[in-house]
């Protein structure tokens, strides 16, 4: 085999339709677009337009809402709490703050506050005071003879 003799296979590649190049085409003279009109110009493309009938973006029922003012807590997890506590990166005998838990690296910024959600195990007795915190949060600190104090800094604003 030589390289003049590369070819692709049969059917492989497919020539490009010629418009508006005379009648034997087969697409001459208004090259499928019809006659006169908006779609018979270039550079018209109808996002949504659907022939006058009523689109169906105003057809469907507008649903949902965003609060505006919407408060939104870094979320921490008691399991990883525990983690952090097991390494060595947050001390045990001090209350764990928001400052605290920037400081280990558990949480990047407070944005409106940190928020303590009850997901994995807490063994250790911890005092946390936080801007937030699920119910059974609560009950698994208190379980480990731990206290979770939500303050309510936040919502004077």
């Amino acid at each position: 085999m030589k390289l003049h003799e590369l070819r692709d296979n049969p059917g492989a590649t497919k020539t490009k339709k010629r418009v508006a190049r005379g009648p034997g085409s087969g697409k001459g003279k208004t090259a499928g677009r019809g006659i006169k009109g908006q779609k018979s110009r270039s550079g018209v493309a109808i996002k949504g337009f659907e022939g006058g009938q009523m689109p169906i973006y105003q057809r469907l029922p507008k649903r949902g809402f965003t609060k505006p003012n919407r408060k939104q807590y870094a979320v921490v997890n008691l399991g990883m709490i525990q983690k952090f506590v097991d390494a060595k990166k947050i001390d045990a005998k001090n209350p764990v703050t928001e400052d605290v838990l920037i400081e280990a690296g558990l949480v990047r910024r407070k944005l409106d506050g940190v928020r303590i959600l009850a997901k994995g195990e807490l063994s250790t007795k911890l005092s946390i005071e936080v801007t937030g915190a699920s119910k059974s949060a609560i009950e698994a600190v208190e379980k480990a003879g731990g206290s979770l104090t939500v303050t309510t800094a936040q919502a004077a604003e």
